[in-house]
């Protein structure tokens, strides 16, 4: 598959030429000005990024803030007329690969893009193999000794060595990918390749094309023939997160790949056999989405062969102390910090949690913890404030909170004032933390869409650094 590169540039005569150059080695997309670029971003993987400083009235550097701020951000290369050391330093900031200056050398471009799309392969590989060679992959990754979930063990041994699909149901946060890993690791499939898609992150526009591929020329902006996951993960297991996301003419699609184990590419009849296994996940309640005419009976039958319901964290009983125990010496190599351990009172905050974020804000507030101790054991006022909060101890107002306090106090990175955007950033943060760093969910805690969240936490990118 040909790494995916975004040309933004004003001048169209360069985006034309670039992309003439370029478009026999990578999957070219290009835009004239940030709001397409970011429409492109949202819809489309990008691998690389090659931006141009001034985009009109707008800058690049805006432009990359944007896209670091995704879930999988690209490599950015910044590329401007008006270079200097002061501007490098700058984008290399706001987290630029490289930076060129024009007139553009195309040797030049095409070593340092050949360079970028290596690197980034290479990183993708190594993630592979670590997952194919290290336990993670298995049920040496999920840790529970509570019965819920030694019945979870048990089901994922007995489903593993079969080629049924299966339904991941659970929470945010609960660990579904977890499981579908440990699913592939144990079957008959895990020397192929375990793929994994976001259904949410997808726009419904390009999300059969992410799927099952397209040819050359299929729409504007495909300029080469391209695999979808389907074909990627062939031999091996496609892990469908989010599946609830997907709309209704994309569902028909699914149901007959599911059907006849075939695919066809957009902008193409022909069939291309599959031999893949189908794990999905959700945290939606797909039963209820069809009786709300949102998901179809059909596709929902096809999917739910094997379900497994994911218990939330807070029905395990026990298991918080066991996997925040594991999770700090973990986080401590992680954070060349020396090894540590819980207080009591500090364990007895983590147990009585009700942890709406489950396993993934429990680990994020551990890290936290390891974070602010600078002891050998991490106390409560180690932990996040929330976790005091929601135990009934008394909170300082911030108004009361000592300005030379206030770093102290929310980890932030600036010396604030009072003001409504500051407390704006504060009220982000107190969402972020209570669903542990999992964005949709504090969109929605906060009312606001995820991009609106995407692009506040880009604003700021000092203050919301351990989230980003």
């Amino acid at each position: 598959m040909l790494p995916v590169l975004l040309i933004v540039d004003d001048e169209k005569s360069t985006r034309d030429a670039l992309s003439l150059a370029l478009e026999d080695d990578y999957e070219v997309y290009a835009a004239a000005n940030g709001k397409a670029a970011r429409a492109l971003l949202d819809s489309v993987p990008v691998d690389i990024l090659l931006t141009d400083l001034r985009l009109g009235g707008e800058s690049g550097m805006e432009l990359i803030d944007y896209a670091m701020a995704l879930p999988q951000p690209p490599t950015c290369i910044m590329m401007t007329a008006y270079g200097s050391a002061d501007t490098a330093a700058e984008a290399r900031r706001h987290g630029a690969y490289y930076f060129l200056t024009k007139p553009l050398n195309l040797d030049e471009v095409e070593l340092l893009l050949r360079r970028a799309a290596h690197t980034r392969s290479l990183e993708a590989e190594n993630r592979e193999l670590s997952h194919r060679l290290s336990p993670v992959g298995g049920l040496d990754a999920m840790l529970g000794n509570s019965p819920s979930m030694q019945g979870i063990f048990n089901r994922i041994r007995q489903v593993a060595p079969t080629n049924a699909t299966v339904l991941i149901e659970g929470e945010t946060g609960t660990g579904k990918e977890l499981v579908a890993r440990a699913i592939h690791s144990l079957s008959p499939r895990s020397r192929g390749k375990f793929v994994a898609v976001n259904c949410a992150a997808l726009s419904p526009q390009l999300v059969e094309s992410e799927l099952f591929g397209h040819e050359k020329g299929a729409f504007t902006g495909a300029l080469q023939r391209r695999k979808g996951r389907f074909e990627e993960a062939d031999g091996g297991t496609l892990f469908l997160d989010e599946i609830g996301e997907i709309d209704i003419p994309t569902q028909v699609k699914l149901l007959r790949v599911l059907a006849e184990r075939s695919i066809e590419r957009v902008g193409s009849n022909e069939p291309i056999a599959v031999n893949v296994r189908v794990v999905a996940a959700t945290n939606r309640n797909l039963a209820e989405m069809v009786q709300a005419g949102t998901f179809r009976l059909d596709l929902y039958q096809r999917l739910n062969v094997i379900s497994l319901q994911l218990p939330p964290l807070r029905e395990r009983e026990g298991d918080v102390v066991l996997m925040a125990n594991a999770f700090v010496h973990e986080l401590c190599r992680e954070n060349n910090k020396e090894d540590k351990n819980f207080s009591r009172s500090a364990l007895e905050l983590l147990r009585h949690y009700n942890w709406p974020g489950n396993v993934r804000q429990l680990r994020t507030a551990v890290e936290h913890g390891v974070v602010m101790s600078d002891a050998p054991t991490i106390e409560p006022e180690d932990l996040p404030g929330y976790l005091v909060q929601a135990a009934g101890a008394p909170v300082i107002p911030v108004h009361q909170v000592p300005q030379s306090n206030v770093h102290t106090e929310f980890g932030l990175d600036f010396a604030p004032s009072f003001n409504l955007q500051y407390v704006e950033r504060q009220v982000i943060l107190r969402a972020l933390a209570h669903t542990g760093g999992n964005r949709s969910a504090a969109a929605e805690l906060l009312g606001i869409n995820r991009r609106t969240l995407q692009r506040k936490m880009a604003e700021a990118k000092d203050v919301f650094q351990q989230y980003l």
